[in-house]
């Protein structure tokens, strides 16, 4: 009896989880310059049209033994299709702490800067993870260039997308996105590099 009860509490479990949710991630290492100096990991969960985006960095720069930079961030991202929902976030910026509670107006298609999403590439305003702020965004197609992913030549298109104070590189691969650089303070560059 026992053992037909427990076999019928795990068919009802089963039956209760989305048949047809999937997941993806994508882990970068990220490097100031040529200098290693964190991570950066973002897990899609996809159930049909709704997607939950998490976002976890953490950047720490030393020098002489101390830490002299350290930076934080997780963010929740909820999309309905390729519309921005929700989003929650909280960052450390080297003991300056922010934290973002936005939520998305009915009828209004929100984007963030979410790369794995190549519908960014049309441009417009994009939500800042951070901040919180709207900022306007044009891309332009930078062409082909081989790319070391993973050890191995690949070739990939590169985008900039430019704004106020802003320029980010970013490639991808098909739509498959594999890389991005940005300024940092002091004229170096923060890149991303896919694991």
């Amino acid at each position: 009896m026992n053992r037909a009860l427990h076999g019928i509490t795990c068919l009802l479990l089963l039956a209760a989880l989305p048949a047809h949710a999937e997941t993806r991630t994508w882990n970068f290492r990220v490097f100031l310059d040529e200098r290693e100096i964190g991570t950066h990991s973002f897990t899609l969960r996809m159930d049909g049209g709704e997607r939950e985006l998490k976002s976890e960095a953490r950047f720490q720069v030393r020098l002489l033994g101390f830490t002299a930079y350290r930076y934080l961030h997780d963010a929740t991202e909820r999309w309905r299709g390729d519309c921005l929902q929700a989003l929650d976030s909280t960052t450390d910026d080297n003991g300056d702490r922010e934290k973002v509670d936005w939520r998305g107006e009915p009828g209004v298609c929100a984007l963030s800067f979410a790369f794995w999403n190549p519908k960014i590439l049309q441009g417009g305003p994009l939500l800042n993870a951070q901040t919180g702020r709207f900022e306007p965004v044009t891309v332009t197609r930078q062409g082909e260039e081989s790319i070391e992913l993973r050890g191995r030549p690949t070739l990939s298109q590169r985008y900039q997308l430019a704004g106020t104070n802003l320029a980010i590189d970013v490639w991808y691969a098909g739509t498959q996105w594999v890389a991005l650089e940005l300024a940092a303070k002091g004229g170096r560059r923060l890149r991303y590099r896919l694991i």
